[in-house]
């Protein structure tokens, strides 16, 4: 087949069009500059930018499956005047104007990589998300994610090319930056951290089995049409999350028993409450639907994945 692959250059982009090499495909990938070209033996396009005005028809021609990364990506402090605005040029103006042009021009199927977030923020304890869950947004990232979503929906109604949604949560793995990163940095320094008391319940999916079930719905015919939440299979609480981190670092872990409720009272004070929503609160998926229709397992444990992480961080950080 012959794939489409925007966001190539990136985290996720690059172990798929990896793989999708190996398994003799031809890949297109999209990139923002040349400088980002990822080798003789994949078929470069350069987009500079992802918006309603983008003119694809050049890059589509041939093309059988696009798989959309690229995205304005969330961040923790937006200083743009309007948020919602900017992540809509882009996330959904830009992949509404993808897709449209890649219905046009015969593309059979189109997968988005969308994100946990449209379903929102965090989970009850004991009940996991599945895709049968209300939408509930929190903030731009997640509404632009959402309406793209919608309009997708509209686009395979409309047209007839099949479109696939893929919800992960946060995604990590060897060259994995931001926040993980900087965990990952704390620990292997053996750094005294607050959260050897947290029993919450958080999912994760690891970079290769996010690829594992792209790759699954490339020609999968149950997959047209459908949305999947993904993860490792397998949760664990922020303080499982730092100890396994901590062996697979060969690392002590320092973990100072902290009661969850001071930690989240003194992050309210400091204005970082949304950050120990992430560290304390509870954010599950369930991934029946993936077994169930597509017959795929995540084919990585959380501790291989982690092990594996944790050996290209320590290749880099020396």
């Amino acid at each position: 087949m012959r794939i489409l692959v925007t966001g190539a250059s990136g985290f996720v982009g690059r172990a798929l069009c990896t793989e999708l090499l190996r398994q003799k495909h031809v890949v297109v990938a999209v990139v923002r500059n040349k400088n980002n070209a990822l080798g003789v033996s994949i078929e470069t396009a350069t987009v500079c930018a992802i918006d309603h005005h983008t003119d694809w028809s050049a890059t589509l021609r041939h093309v059988d499956v696009v798989v959309h990364l690229a995205a304005r990506v969330h961040v923790m402090r937006d200083h743009a005047d309007n948020p919602l605005a900017e992540f809509r040029k882009v996330n959904v103006a830009g992949t509404l104007n993808l897709a449209m042009q890649a219905a046009k021009a015969g593309v059979k199927r189109f997968i988005f990589i969308s994100s946990v977030k449209v379903n929102g923020e965090h989970t009850d304890v004991g009940i996991a998300l599945t895709e049968e869950s209300l939408v509930n947004p929190q903030d731009a990232y997640g509404i632009s994610k959402l309406e793209a979503e919608q309009g997708l929906m509209l686009i395979a109604q409309q047209t007839g090319m099949e479109v696939v949604v893929i919800r992960p949560p946060l995604v990590y793995g060897a060259g994995v930056k931001a926040n993980f990163a900087t965990m990952m940095r704390m620990v292997k320094l053996c750094f005294p951290l607050p959260f050897g008391a947290i029993y919450n319940t958080r999912s994760f999916v690891y970079i290769d089995n996010l690829v594992s079930l792209i790759l699954k719905c490339i020609d999968h015919p149950a997959a047209a049409n459908q949305v999947f939440l993904v993860s490792d299979g397998h949760d664990l609480s922020t303080t499982e999350l730092l100890r396994v981190c901590a062996n697979a670092l060969r690392v002590k872990s320092t973990l100072m028993p902290i009661p969850q409720k001071w930690i989240e009272i003194f992050a309210a004070l400091i204005g970082k409450k949304e950050v120990a929503q992430r560290l304390c609160g509870n954010l599950q998926v369930d991934i029946t639907k993936a077994h169930t229709l597509l017959d795929w397992m995540p084919p990585i444990t959380v501790e291989e994945g982690l092990n594996a992480t944790a050996i290209g961080f320590k290749k880099v950080n020396k």
